[in-house]
């Protein structure tokens, strides 16, 4: 049981940092009548792209083998196979944005490769969220000290302390651009990280001075 008056509040902080990583999907693709063939192909295809991807080394963070599908396609009625259809992803994660555009280009221009992104975001353990909620949590002390001031009285103790929210979704944003006859550019434009960070804090104060 808490003895004395009690203030609630809330305490809230935002952050706009530059993203620490990006992430983008590659799929290659391949199709054709033949089973073997369609197989072989998207092999090959894959295969590619993971030279491309090896030559970029360091620059790379992460990259993943996600979804591989294969499956028929057939006529509207019946069940005659007429193609078979192939695809495998791979998810890239880099943290050097200096050849991310190069990179992405280089793979859309392989044939039959879809490129899919970026998405742009923060480390888990970025020390961006830490700072964030370590100044939500001073903002409510002093939204308390505020209150109770203009009481008359101050703060004395904290009796709970609690996450109000989660950080923001992030966003990512890209765009191709190239000259007539010239070759080609891929314009990438980092979207600052949004980090929000919320507390709900209850204190004790001494008695107010209401005269």
């Amino acid at each position: 049981m808490v003895d004395g008056p009690v203030v609630a509040v809330r305490g809230e902080a935002y952050r706009e940092v530059q993203p620490e990583l990006a992430q983008f999907t590659v799929t290659a693709m391949a199709r054709d009548r033949d089973r073997e063939t369609t197989l072989s192909r998207l092999a090959e295809r894959a295969a590619a792209v993971r030279v491309l991807l090896d030559g970029y080394g360091p620059v790379i963070e992460r990259r993943e083998t996600g979804e591989l599908r294969v499956r028929p396609e057939t006529r509207r009625s019946g069940e005659r196979v007429v193609a078979y259809h192939g695809s495998v992803s791979t998810t890239v994660t880099v943290s050097d944005f200096t050849t991310l555009g190069e990179l992405m280009l280089r793979l859309a221009d392989q044939d039959q490769v879809e490129v899919a992104g970026p998405w742009w975001s923060l480390r888990p353990d970025s020390p961006v969220h830490r700072e964030a909620r370590h100044a939500a949590i001073a903002d409510a002390l002093h939204r308390a000290r505020e209150y109770a001031e203009a009481l008359g009285a101050r703060v004395t103790a904290l009796v709970e302390l609690a996450d109000a929210d989660t950080d923001r979704p992030m966003l990512a944003r890209m765009a191709y651009a190239a000259e007539a006859g010239g070759t080609p550019e891929l314009e990438l434009d980092p979207r600052q990280q949004t980090v929000q960070a919320a507390v709900h804090a209850r204190f004790t104060i001494s008695e107010p001075v209401l005269d």
